[in-house]
Order: structure tokens, then C-alpha cells, then sequence
């Protein structure tokens, strides 16, 4: 089945799942910094109130998240004890990153986020008290639902985020099979970054409304080719970078070996940065991110993975290093940048003979200017043990750093709490002296330890 724009289809929930939005909708928003809906999130949160099967397609970074998590919180039942609304994503940083957002909302409803990589352990601990919204990938759902650790008949609502991208990257087995145990489900919704994407079978689908926003909303990108006078490109590359400066951007490479290649360069260089690709483990991507968003550095050096489903800042720009084989690729590379209006700037990099790919048309051709040297770094990160599972709140962590260890407010940047640790953006000349001074010193009356990355 292939979805298609905007359709007049209507579909009838059961009774018990059409809802209203959140009392304390306006609250939430003001808790996430957010002033008011876009129209995508308005359409998508009235279809979801009032059909059991919505499709919506909307670019990256419009805000399909928050577009399905409010009319989900909002058929939630306080008195239900076990899982009543199942997410499935493609990757564990996605799984992640929507756990961040539900806990941000403050909405009182338990979340967990389950994913590969992470111990099975620490997933139980986590299920015993069985959560409202259980977010994760398919392997790691389906094989809870094997173990028995959760009970699927419960489950009244199922969402497949980036579902296309899931079956992609070879879920299909896992989903069906997920699918198939979902006895009670009243809805259904699924999301995906482009149109014209199969709806799996297992699926279920039979009666969408499909919610098509693949044409708006879009803010401006501007594409340039940038040429290097040699077939390698790295310091072209590294010019570039230091003409751009404080921009936040990351530079997009097709293969793991090129990107510790072009990490290497960019450290002879001084140039900031981090790594994110499939090879390097989950703590490592994990924190990668991390620094990224909260300004230890501005450059991520990535593969696909990054193209979509991770929680990053606004990108001012991107850069493929390779282009991919596939535009859809390229696509959704470019809708890392240009994206909730603002506007953005995507350079392809081309060697010396280099041959572009049919689908890149043709586009203006510059040169990179003379550079100063790069920008230093404005924060470094700190890590604290201890985190949720400890009752540590970001304002205990700024009451021990500007209390304990004498920083004025503005040498603390942003504070990301996890579950087992606390990452804060500090001013790079303070680093040293607050890790000797604070180290086993007390938050809430536990010794914390401190690392820098």
C-alpha cells in the first residue's frame, strides 16, 4: 500500500480512544520552551484524537515527535498499571531522545526507553513497575515480549516512528511479529520523513487518514558545491570549516574508515569535533551527541545514522564529504539543516574530477577563502555520577558547581541529566581546578565523582 497526499479517508476509533487534548497542554509546551504549535502538529494531534489509524509524512525536524506525544498523553488512563502505548523506532538514539522529551513534559506518566546495547538487567528493573509509554527498538521489544518481562494484550496504542527506516534497516521480521501480539489495539499511527513509502502489511492499516506535509513548511536551502584543487579533500575540507566558525554543521562521510581519516586531519588542524557512526559504541555515540548539543563542539562528523532520528540542535549547515549513492539519502541528509523555519545551507564537497551523482543538479561552484586559525572550543563537559535513578535535579547540579565550586552562572552552560550520570557544559578555564576542588564532594548527600570529556 502506498500513501499518497492529504486523503479525505476516515476511519472510526473506538469509543474509548477518541480524547481531548491535554488540560495542561499550554504548561507542557512552556516546560519544552515551545510558544505554540505548528499547523503540522495541529492537524496531526486532531486526527489522532479522532481517528484509530493516522499516517502523518512531515519532513525532518517539523516536530512530528511532540505531534503524536500530546494526543498520546492525552488518552492515557491514570488507573491503567501496565504498558498502554508501545513506540517503536529505528535506532537507540531516537528511543532516547523521545524518552527525553516525555520526562521533559513532567506529565507524571512513567516512560522507558528499551534498545540494543543497553543490559537486559537494567531493562527489567526498569519494566518491573510496568511503564505507561514503553519506547524501543524492535529486536529489543520483541524479544521482551518473548521473555514475557511485558504484556503485550495491554497495549491500546501503537506508534512506528520513522517506520519506512525501520523496515530499511531489516526490522521487518521484528515488527511483524510485534504486530501480531498486539491483540488490544484501538490505534494506530505511523510517521515517516517522506511520501510514497510502502505501509507494511503487518501493519494492519485498513482505513488512514493520511496526513501529508512534505511540501510545507519548508524554510529555505541553499546548496553550493564547493571544489577542491586536489582529489583529496580534506583540507579543503578544514578550510571550510574554519571559514564557518561558530556555525553549528556536521560533515556527512560514507564510510567509517574515512571518518577516522578526516577526525585525524581535523585534530592535526585544532579543529573541535566529534564522531558518530555505527562502529564506535552506544556510550560513546551517546556522548557524542551530548557535547554536541550543548556546545563542547559544533562540527559532528557522521555517517547516514545521523541523517535522522537524533535529537540535535538547530544545524546551520551540512557538508557531504561523500555524497550518497541514493538522493533519498541526500534528502534527508539536507533536512538535518533548513528545518522549523529557519533557513540552512547544504556544501557538496567535489575532488579534483570528481563526478556527481545525476540527481545533484547543476549548482553554483565556489572556493573557500583564506581562514583564520579555528575557533576554540566555548565549553567543556563535565560528568558527574549519579543521575535520575539518584533523585539528582539539574538546579542540585547548579547549586553544587556555582555553590561548592565558586562558578558564576555564566561559566555553567546546559545541564543533560541520564539515567546514571549528569553531563554539564562548563567554562573550559574552569576544568581543572573544579575537578580537584569538588572531587568527592556531595550532592544530596552522596559522593559524586568527577571526569572530564
Amino acid at each position: 500500500m502506498k500513501t499518497g497526499i492529504l486523503s479525505a479517508i476516515h476511519c472510526c476509533p473506538a469509543p474509548n480512544m477518541i480524547s481531548q487534548p491535554l488540560k495542561n497542554q499550554q504548561t507542557i509546551l512552556d516546560k519544552l520552551g515551545i510558544e505554540s504549535l505548528n499547523a503540522m502538529q495541529l492537524e496531526a494531534q486532531s486526527a489522532i484524537h479522532r481517528h484509530g489509524e493516522v499516517i502523518l509524512h512531515s519532513p525532518t525536524g517539523t516536530g512530528k515527535t511532540l505531534a503524536f506525544l500530546l494526543p498520546v498523553l492525552a488518552s492515557l488512563e491514570a488507573s491503567q498499571h501496565e504498558v498502554q502505548c508501545l513506540i517503536l523506532v529505528p535506532s537507540r538514539e531516537l528511543a532516547i531522545q523521545i524518552e527525553q522529551v516525555v520526562r521533559s513534559m513532567g506529565t507524571g506518566y512513567k516512560t522507558n526507553a528499551v534498545y540494543g546495547g543497553r543490559a537486559v538487567a537494567k531493562d527489567k528493573v526498569d519494566l518491573k513497575h510496568r511503564p505507561a509509554i514503553l519506547i524501543g527498538t524492535p529486536g529489543r521489544v520483541a524479544d521482551h515480549i518473548r521473555r514475557g518481562t511485558i504484556d503485550p494484550s495491554t497495549i491500546r496504542m501503537l506508534v512506528l516512528d520513522e517506520y519506512d527506516k525501520s523496515l530499511e534497516i531489516g526490522f521487518e521480521a521484528e515488527m511483524a511479529e510485534i504486530c501480531v501480539a498486539l491483540t488490544g489495539l484501538e490505534k494506530k499511527i505511523l510517521t515517516s520523513a517522506t511520501r510514497d513509502t510502502d505501509i507494511p502489511e503487518f501493519a494492519g492499516i485498513h482505513d488512514p487518514l493520511i496526513l501529508d506535509h512534505t511540501d510545507s513548511g519548508q524554510a529555505w536551502l541553499d546548496v553550493r558545491i564547493v571544489e577542491s584543487p586536489t582529489k583529496d579533500k580534506l583540507d579543503t575540507l578544514s578550510g571550510l570549516l574554519c571559514h564557518l566558525g561558530e556555525a553549528r554543521g556536521i560533515v556527512f562521510s560514507n564510510f567509517k574508515d574515512a571518518i577516522q581519516r578526516i577526525s585525524n586531519h581535523l585534530h592535526e588542524q585544532g579543529i573541535a569535533h566529534g564522531c558518530f557512526y555505527g562502529g564506535t559504541e552506544q556510550m560513546e555515540r551517546e556522548r557524542a551527541l551530548i557535547q554536541f548539543r550543548n556546545g563542547t563542539y559544533n562540527i559532528l562528523v557522521a555517517t547516514d545514522l545521523a541523517a535522522r532520528g537524533i535529537d540535535v540542535p538547530e544545524i546551520h549547515y551540512i557538508i557531504h564529504y561523500h555524497l550518497p549513492t541514493r538522493e533519498q539519502e541526500y534528502t534527508h541528509r539536507n533536512g538535518r539543516t533548513a528545518r522549523m523555519d529557519q533557513n540552512g545551507v547544504a556544501y557538496i564537497l567535489r575532488g579534483k574530477g570528481e563526478h556527481l551523482p545525476e540527481f545533484i543538479p547543476k549548482l553554483r561552484v565556489e572556493s573557500v577563502p583564506p581562514t583564520a586559525a579555528p575557533m576554540p572550543a566555548k565549553w567543556r563537559t563535565l560528568v558527574l555520577s549519579g543521575g535520575r535513578k539518584d533523585k539528582i535535579s539539574k538546579g542540585d547540579v547548579v547549586g553544587f558547581l556555582t555553590g561548592q565550586g565558586h562558578l558564576e552562572a555564566d561559566q555553567i552552560g546546559q545541564v543533560e541529566l541520564t539515567r546514571d550520570e549528569v553531563y554539564v557544559a562548563i567554562d573550559p578555564g574552569e576544568i581543572e581546578r573544579i575537578l580537584r576542588n569538588l572531587e568527592q564532594q556531595k550532592i544530596k548527600g552522596r559522593k559524586v565523582r568527577l571526569t572530564a570529556l
